[in-house]
């Protein structure tokens, strides 16, 4: 086989090791890749903080590009289409860690404001691999469920969407579209003043699409007036966020929902299949999961909402994670753009709700039985 030079960017789970059997591989800061650098390289992989387009590709040798995110609004596919750039993204990789996100968020909340999880309605806005996800498995959990994707309503002819204007009134809304900048169905600021400011008192609102879909000032503006819990895990002009919005939002994070191990993985395999069918090579390589203690004890005498928030924190703490990024407050402005990016780079284990099990005595609550069960845990 033909011998390559591979450029990937550094934060790629398991990168070296799966691409090093095409030739020479090497890892770098995914904002630091430059057509200069890229001259003598065949192979490009890459995340969403890179943009690729053709100030980053003219005069390369590249011949196939991969990302190994879902979005792809980074990607100047037009561009490789025209110069036979062969490319794949791994849309799906982390559908479950990101919904798993999200669910994250909700207990959290609820737990934290006393709320119950009965009679609350739950918007989704973006029906794709992660939104389908969420609205089955809040409907599951006896979430009033509505949907909102202008895009797949016309293209299904699905009477099972509402208009946004409806969604805006439920009591959990959460996104998950992508990134479009024009067009009848753009999503750039998708959410601004005038419908953030519609939004009712203590909506929970989250954003784990793209930063660009809220309008982060407008966002700012209601915030000052209205009480929003707002949970945020991606945004404007990342990594110089707006750090005022920052000091607004109840849980925020730095662009890590589908930052799962798993997730991660899932992201490398697909771009390694896509790069074996390009080359029409049987892939060999698979990703290596270390093993881990996946016993979870109940804890007795807490209600349904509190037990469901002790054990998603043993997995995944939400929390932690929100005071880490909130720690950039009390940093020099100069760095702290850094620090958004090394907390995406040193990122901890985080593996998904798939791989624990609810020990002891099985739930005896059938409703704490459906939720683990939705959310992959075994029970």
């Amino acid at each position: 086989m033909q011998k390559f030079k591979i450029l990937i960017d550094e934060n790629i789970a398991q990168g070296k090791e799966a691409f090093q059997e095409f030739g020479d591989v090497l890892t770098i800061n995914g904002r630091n890749i430059t057509n200069k650098i890229l001259k003598e390289f065949d192979v490009l992989i890459v995340r969403s903080i890179t943009k690729v387009n053709e100030e980053l590709l003219q005069r390369t040798k590249i011949k196939f590009a991969g990302t190994a995110t879902i979005g792809t609004d980074h990607i100047d596919k037009e561009y490789l289409v025209q110069n036979k750039i062969a490319f794949s993204d791994a849309k799906g990789c982390n559908a479950d860690s990101v919904c798993e996100y999200v669910f994250t968020a909700i207990y959290y909340v609820l737990n934290k404001y006393n709320n119950k999880s009965t009679n609350l309605s739950l918007g989704v806005v973006g029906v794709g691999n992660i939104g389908s996800r969420v609205a089955k498995i809040a409907g599951e959990l006896g979430f009033d469920v509505l949907k909102n994707d202008p895009p797949l309503e016309f293209l299904t002819g699905s009477k099972d969407f509402v208009p946004l204007r409806e969604i805006l009134n439920c009591d959990i809304i959460t996104l998950h579209v992508p990134l479009t900048i024009h067009g009848e169905h753009k999503t750039f600021h998708l959410f601004n003043e005038g419908n953030l400011s519609q939004l009712k008192e203590n909506t929970l609102f989250i954003n784990t699409s793209r930063g660009e879909v809220v309008d982060n000032l407008a966002l700012l503006n209601v915030l000052k007036r209205k009480k929003l819990i707002t949970v945020l895990d991606v945004w404007e002009n990342e990594p110089e966020i707006n750090y005022d919005l920052l000091n607004e939002v109840i849980l925020s994070t730095p662009h890590i929902a589908g930052y799962s191990f798993e997730g991660k993985v899932q992201g490398t395999k697909l771009i390694y299949d896509a790069l074996c069918r390009s080359l029409n090579i049987n892939p060999t390589w698979k990703p290596n999961y270390p093993s881990i203690s996946d016993q979870i004890m109940l804890e007795p005498g807490l209600d349904s909402t509190r037990q469901i928030n002790a054990v998603i924190k043993k997995v995944y703490d939400i929390e932690s994670d929100s005071d880490n990024l909130k720690s950039a407050l009390k940093l020099d402005l100069k760095v702290r753009g850094n620090h958004f990016d090394l907390l995406r780079k040193n990122y901890p284990l985080r593996r998904e709700f798939c791989n624990y099990r609810i020990t002891k005595e099985n739930p005896s609550d059938e409703s704490l039985k459906i939720f683990f069960s939705s959310l992959r845990f075994k029970v």
